[in-house]
C-alpha cells in the first residue's frame, strides 16, 4: 500500500503550529453577549430563596435565568434540570445564569445574586450511598423518565445496575484451590483538557437555533435539545470547530443547553459561555470515581475458575453519561482472560459529587486497576510470575467474553503475542525487583488490557465526497477533530482507495450538522472504524460513477477500468485513459454534447449485530471488537521518603493494522501519560461537606514536564476483517493499564498491597509504615 502505514503529517498541523487554528472561544461578533454562572457553594442543600434584584440593577446586565419550568434532562435517565431549582446536589451546581454585555459585567452580576440555602446531609462516596440509611439524593427516582436500557432502584441511590452472570459460580468456587479478595478505591478527578468548555448560541429571526460548541457530540446536541424542548430537528444547527482536547469530558450536553436558554432570554442575540478553569473542573462533568471489590479463584496451576466482582461507580449527583460508563465497565469486567464463571454487579451510584462523564477508556482503566491489581495479588499467592499467570489465562479465539460473545482471531487479536513482546521490551528476565543500594529499589509492574466499545446498537456514520475541477477531492465527515488526527487517517484511507496523492484530499475540519453527514459521537475509539467504513463506501460510489462516465468516453466496459493516479484507465492497456478532472463534472464531446454531471460520492456505516444486554445476565453483543494489549511500568523508589521516579513505560497493543505509524505511537504515548497522571497524581480532595478543595491547576496536579518516563510503544498486527484495512481502534488503549501497572510496581517495591489511587508518596508511607491509607480521605 502507498499511503496506509505511512507517517502522514496531520491535515490541520500547519494551522495549529502557526496559531491560526480557531477554537470555539476564538469566534466573536460585535453584538455577542456573555454569560456567567452562579454556582452552589454546598454539595447538598435546599434552595430557600434567591435575590436577583442587585444583579438586575447593574447597567449592561440583560437577563438572569433560573431553572423554573425547565425540563428534566439526561441521555438514559431524565434526572437533571439544567439549572437547579428545589435543591442542589453537588458543589458547583448551576443555580442561575447571568447574561450581560461583556464577561466582566456578567461576572459582576453573578456575584450580586444572593442565594439562601439550607444544608442537607452529604453522601461523600458510593460506599456511603449504598448504605440503607443513606440520605436519598433523588427522592423522585421512580418518577424519572427512562429513555434507554436503564435499571434504577427507586428508594435507593442506585441510578442503574448492570448484572453479569456467566457460568456456574458454585462450580467455579468448588474448582478453585486458591482464592484472593481485595477492595479498591479512588475519588473522581478531572479531564484537564487544555481548552476549557465553551459554547455560544443565537436564535435567528426565522427561528433557527444555531449553537457553536467545543463538543465531541454535535449531532447529539441537536438531537437532545430538540427532544428536551420539543423543537423540530431541522431548526437546530450545531457547529463544532477544532476542539482543544476532550477525553470524554466534552461528550455530555451541558453548556449548550444554557446558552440556548440565555439566547432565548435576550430575544435571540448571540450569547457565549466560557468556563473558567475552576468551573471546568467542578461545575462541568468529571472523571468517574470507584469503590470496587474483586474476589478471584484459581487452581494451584493458576488457571482462573471464578470471579466475583462488585463495582460501585461514583456517578455523582446525576446519572447522565455515568450509566453508560458503568455499563461499559461491566461488559469487560474481568480483563482479557478466559473465565467461565463470573458474577459481577456494576452499580451507578448517586453521590453529592460533581456528576460523571466518560474519561479516555470509558470505564476500563478504572475496572482494570482493580482487576489487574488483584491478578498480581493472586500471582504472589501462587508464587508465580505475573506475566506467566496472564499468559496462561489469556483470552483466545474460541473463548467467550463476560457477555457471552464468541471470539475469533478477527475480533479479539492476539494477547499472548503482546505479552511476549512486552516481556522483551521490559527486559523482564533481569528481574522484577532490583536493590540499587542507598535505600533505592527499582521495580517493574505489568498489566493486560482490553476494551470494546459499549455504544448505541444503531450508531452510524456518514461520509460525502465531492471533486474540485483540478481532480482533487473534498472529504466531509461528522467526526470531530479533538486532537486525535482521525480526519487525517480518513484522508489516508480515501487516498489509498482512490490511489491518489494525499495532498489532493482536502478535509473539512469543522462540523456543521446542517450539511455535514451525521457521525454518532467522536468517542470510544470509534472514529476510524465507523467513519472509515463510510469513507470506503463513498469511495466505491465515486469509483463506480467515474467508471460509468469513462466507459462511454473510452468505449470500454466499466468492468475493465481502474481508477488511480488521477486517471481512469483500461486495466490491461493503461495508455488508454482519461483524467479524473476531465470527467468529475461530466464530459463534454467536441460537438458540445455533454454526459454525466458532477460526481458526488456518499457512504455510510451502521454497526451490525449489536444487541442490548439482558437485564438479568448481561448476555449480549455490546461492541464489534476487543482491542487487547499488554503494558508495563518501571519505577525507582526511595524507601527513605517514599518518593519515586517513573523510569520507563511500555505498551504493546494489537492494533490490527497500523494506518499512520507516528500518529498511532503519539496516540498511545499521550494516553500512557494520562494514565500515569491519573494513577500517580490526579484526584479531587473532598472535605466532609462534599466540597472540592483543589479546583484549580495550582492544587489539582497533573503530571508535569520532567516527571515523564521513557515511553516505549510497539504494535502487534492481527487484522480485523471488517475494519478499514484491518485497523482496530487505539485512541484510548495506551491509558488503560497504566494505573494497574504502576500500582503493581510500587506494591512489589513496598511489599504491601496498594489499593487506592492516586499513588502519592504519603499513601506509600502510610501503607509501608502501618498507617491508615484511608486517612487521606
Amino acid at each position: 500500500m502507498n499511503i496506509i502505514g505511512k507517517s502522514v503529517i496531520r491535515k490541520e498541523a500547519y494551522e495549529k503550529v502557526t496559531g491560526k487554528a480557531r477554537y470555539t472561544n476564538d469566534y466573536q461578533s460585535a453584538d455577542m453577549l456573555h454569560a456567567r454562572l452562579v454556582t452552589s457553594p454546598y454539595a447538598h442543600a435546599k434552595i430557600i430563596e434567591m435575590d436577583q434584584s442587585e444583579a438586575q440593577k447593574i447597567p449592561g446586565v440583560r437577563a438572569v435565568i433560573t431553572g423554573e419550568n425547565l425540563p428534566l434532562t439526561g441521555e438514559d435517565l431524565r434526572d437533571r434540570r439544567p439549572i437547579a431549582t428545589d435543591k442542589v446536589r453537588y458543589h458547583g451546581e448551576v443555580v442561575a445564569v447571568v447574561v450581560a454585555d461583556n464577561p466582566v459585567l456578567a461576572k459582576k452580576g453573578a456575584d450580586k445574586i444572593k442565594v439562601k440555602y439550607e444544608p442537607l446531609p452529604v453522601v461523600n462516596s458510593p460506599g456511603e450511598a449504598l448504605k440503607k440509611d443513606a440520605p436519598l439524593i433523588h427522592e423522585n427516582l421512580a418518577q424519572y423518565e427512562k429513555v434507554g436500557q436503564v435499571y434504577p432502584v427507586p428508594g435507593t441511590n442506585i441510578a442503574n445496575i448492570t448484572k453479569i452472570r456467566k457460568g456456574n459460580m458454585e462450580k467455579g468456587w468448588r474448582e478453585s484451590e486458591i482464592t484472593v479478595e481485595e477492595n479498591f478505591f479512588f475519588h473522581p478527578s478531572d479531564h484537564a483538557a487544555m481548552e476549557t468548555r465553551c459554547s455560544f448560541a443565537e436564535i435567528r429571526a426565522n427561528g433557527d437555533i444555531v449553537i457553536t460548541s467545543s463538543s465531541q457530540a454535535p449531532f447529539m446536541i441537536k438531537k437532545l435539545i430538540g427532544d428536551y424542548f420539543n423543537i423540530d430537528d431541522g431548526k437546530i444547527i450545531v457547529n463544532t470547530p477544532l476542539v482543544g482536547g476532550a477525553y470524554g469530558g466534552k461528550a455530555p450536553i451541558q453548556l449548550e443547553i444554557l446558552v440556548y436558554l440565555a439566547s432565548k432570554a435576550v430575544n435571540g442575540r448571540a450569547v457565549k459561555l466560557l468556563n473558567t478553569r475552576e468551573e471546568d473542573i467542578i461545575t462541568s462533568p468529571v472523571h468517574i470515581g470507584l469503590d470496587a471489590k474483586v474476589r478471584l479463584g484459581c487452581t494451584k496451576d493458576g488457571i482462573l475458575k471464578a470471579a466475583e466482582i462488585v463495582y460501585l461507580f461514583d456517578g455523582g449527583a446525576y446519572s447522565d453519561k455515568a450509566i453508560d460508563v458503568t455499563r461499559a465497565g461491566a461488559v469487560d469486567c474481568t480483563g482479557p482472560y478466559r473465565l467461565d464463571n463470573i458474577y459481577c454487579d456494576s452499580l451507578c451510584m448517586y453521590t453529592n459529587h460533581p456528576y460523571a462523564s466518560p474519561f479516555r477508556g470509558f470505564g476500563h482503566s478504572e475496572v482494570l486497576f482493580a482487576f489487574e491489581r488483584t491478578m498480581d495479588i493472586l500471582a504472589r499467592k501462587l508464587n508465580m510470575d505475573p506475566l506467566e499467570l496472564r499468559n496462561k489465562n489469556a483470552i483466545l479465539s474460541g473463548d467467550t467474553t463476560p457477555t457471552q460473545v464468541l471470539l475469533n482471531s478477527s475480533n479479539v487479536g492476539n494477547l499472548q503475542k503482546c505479552i511476549l513482546k512486552l516481556r522483551e521490551l521490559m527486559n523482564w528476565e533481569e528481574g522484577e525487583l532490583v536493590d540499587l543500594g542507598n535505600n533505592r529499589l527499582r521495580a517493574k509492574g505489568i498489566s493486560c488490557v482490553w476494551k470494546t466499545s459499549t455504544i448505541d446498537t444503531n450508531a452510524s456514520s456518514g461520509a460525502i465526497l465531492t471533486f474540485n475541477r483540478d481532480g482533487s477531492v473534498n472529504l466531509m465527515s461528522g467526526v470531530v477533530e479533538i486532537g486525535t488526527g482521525t480526519k487525517t487517517i480518513l484522508a489516508q484511507i480515501l487516498a489509498e482507495k482512490l490511489k491518489m496523492d494525499i495532498k489532493d484530499v482536502h478535509v473539512q475540519m469543522e462540523v456543521n450538522t446542517q450539511h455535514t453527514p451525521d457521525h454518532w459521537k467522536t468517542v470510544a475509539s470509534r472514529g476510524t472504524f465507523m467513519a472509515g467504513r463510510a469513507v470506503l463506501e463513498a469511495a466505491d460510489d465515486v469509483i463506480k460513477q467515474l467508471k460509468h462516465i469513462a466507459a462511454c468516453v473510452l468505449r470500454a466496459s466499466a468492468d475493465d477500468l481502474e481508477v488511480g493516479g488521477g486517471k481512469v484507465f483500461v486495466r490491461d492497456e493503461p495508455q488508454i485513459n482519461i483524467l479524473v478532472k476531465d470527467i468529475a463534472y461530466g464530459f463534454t464531446y467536441p460537438n458540445g454534447n455533454a454526459i454525466g454531471g458532477q460526481i458526488i460520492g456518499r457512504g455510510n456505516y451502521i454497526l451490525r449485530h449489536m444487541t442490548y444486554l439482558d437485564e438479568e445476565t448481561g448476555a449480549g453483543k455490546p461492541g464489534p471488537e476487543w482491542t487487547v494489549g499488554a503494558q508495563g511500568v518501571e519505577v525507582e523508589i526511595n524507601m527513605k521518603d517514599y518518593t519515586y521516579r517513573l523510569i520507563k513505560a511500555v505498551s504493546v497493543i494489537d492494533i490490527g493494522k497500523v494506518l499512520n505509524e507516528k500518529a498511532a505511537v503519539g496516540q498511545v504515548k499521550g494516553a500512557m501519560s494520562m494514565g500515569l497522571s491519573f494513577a500517580g497524581r490526579e484526584t479531587f480532595v473532598f472535605d466532609i461537606y462534599g466540597r472540592v478543595l483543589n479546583n484549580q491547576l495550582r492544587t489539582y496536579r497533573p503530571l508535569r514536564f520532567g516527571e515523564h518516563p521513557e515511553y516505549v510503544v510497539s504494535f502487534v498486527e492481527t487484522p480485523q476483517i471488517d475494519a478499514p484495512y484491518g485497523a482496530r481502534g487505539v485512541g484510548e488503549h495506551g491509558l488503560l493499564g497504566m494505573p494497574a501497572a504502576l500500582g503493581n510496581s510500587l506494591s512489589l517495591a513496598l511489599q504491601r498491597e496498594l489499593t487506592r489511587l492516586p499513588l502519592i508518596p504519603e499513601l506509600l508511607w502510610r501503607a509501608r509504615e502501618g498507617g491508615n491509607e484511608h486517612a487521606l480521605d
